[in-house]
């Protein structure tokens, strides 16, 4: 058989890449601890589950609307009036399966070959995949852990040509946790004023996950900008529910159709019992969601203590998600025995032999010399896994 160059030039995620390393070692009885995974570790709220079984036993088990439930996008209107002060009509909304598909969906539906794509990194894995399987390029502007990961107004306007199309925002960030403010995010729109030919596509997933009061803030508040921004949100991370499969965007009405006729050919809807839960989430009572983000910022509070005391790491103060983006190249360059560390990704599979620790190379998020942990895991799991990273960085020289 002959692979198409489609698939032979894509990449494979790195973060499922690890998680399978992880698991493939536990199945060898070896005792790892996984912090490579991002998913909350979080049961499904149970309002949640039986909003399913309901839907099971009223037999929703037909084919959907393409862009999902009527209710359901209903709801999710609702949501984005109440939480986030934008006026969104149903047929605005397309649900999809997860909201990596509505990622995807909106960049193919936008972008076109030879198109570029401005893209603040570090970033996520499967972005710059995305943009090549539209045949776009992405153009990576680079902000380190010195400036909190967050591009500034003039980075910006520097990577800016008569090529660009999208700016692809993430905040608050997976793999940093960093989180733009409102007054950071205005002068990216004084910026983006100049190019209206410039969409915005902003990645909200991890807007209920935050530690700062609540005060995280979507481009598409400031004027002019809802017209020209594609919000991508879901249910996977504040109501712990990544396996349900259900995301959304939420766009000017020619986005959303482009976007339906693509999942039209390719998926149709999501599943019907995922759309009936995700509908009881957005409608429910909310506690839980707050109950596990004080779980997220009392690990974030623990992982970062427990971070500053390993010699050569820098780091931030996430201020959202649930991730550690720590510089660890101080250790580039340092052996133990027969295992020399030549790169980031050399220390991640050291402290995953060594420490039989799981994380992430920060090359797969187009950050070399860093790497990621997920702190969406038990506090017991955390300190036991910085005491063996701590033990195992020590013996290198």
């Amino acid at each position: 058989m002959n692979i198409s160059n489609r698939i032979k030039n894509l990449a494979p995620s790195a973060t499922l890449a690890m998680s399978q390393k992880s698991a493939e070692l536990k199945a060898a009885g070896v005792d790892v601890i996984n912090m490579s995974v991002g998913e909350p570790d979080f049961d499904t709220p149970n309002f949640i589950k039986e909003a399913a079984k309901k839907a099971i036993d009223d037999n929703y088990s037909r084919y959907s609307p393409v862009p999902g439930y009527l209710t359901l996008r209903k709801a999710i209107c609702d949501k984005m009036k109440k939480e986030n002060g934008l006026d969104f009509t149903p047929e605005q909304i397309v649900v999809g399966n997860g909201a990596k598909q509505e990622l995807c969906n909106a960049i193919l539906a936008l972008i076109n070959p030879g198109d570029e794509v401005i893209l603040p990194t570090p970033a996520w894995v499967s972005y710059v995949e995305m943009v090549k399987l539209a045949e776009g390029k992405t153009v990576e502007v680079y902000s380190g852990v010195e400036a909190d990961f967050k591009i500034t107004a003039e980075q910006l306007e520097k990577a800016i040509t008569p090529k660009t199309r999208m700016l692809l925002l993430n905040s608050p960030s997976n793999p940093t946790g960093s989180i733009y403010t409102r007054e950071e995010l205005a002068s990216l729109v004084e910026v983006l004023k100049k190019y209206p030919e410039i969409t915005v596509l902003s990645d909200e997933i991890y807007e209920h996950i935050n530690f700062v009061n609540g005060e995280v803030h979507s481009i598409a508040e400031f004027p002019g900008m809802k017209e020209r921004t594609v919000i991508i949100n879901g249910v996977s991370k504040a109501y712990a529910m990544t396996g349900w499969r259900v995301g959304y965007l939420a766009a000017p009405l020619e986005v959303a159709k482009a976007a339906t006729k693509l999942q039209g050919q390719y998926t149709s809807g999501p599943a019907s019992i995922s759309q009936k839960a995700a509908e009881a989430a957005y409608t429910g009572p909310q506690e839980c969601v707050e109950e596990m983000r004080k779980a997220f910022e009392r690990r974030r509070d623990l992982i970062v203590s427990l971070a500053k005391e390993i010699p050569g790491w820098k780091i931030n103060e996430p201020q959202g998600a649930f991730y550690l983006f720590p510089e660890v190249s101080s250790y580039i360059g340092t052996k133990y025995g027969d295992f020399e560390i030549k790169s980031s990704g050399d220390y991640v599979m050291y402290l995953l032999q060594e420490a039989h620790v799981a994380c992430v190379d920060g090359e797969a998020f187009c950050a070399p010399g860093y790497m990621r942990l997920s702190y969406a895991t038990s506090d017991d799991n955390i300190r036991e896994a910085l005491r063996r990273i701590k033990e195992a960085s020590a013996r290198l020289k």
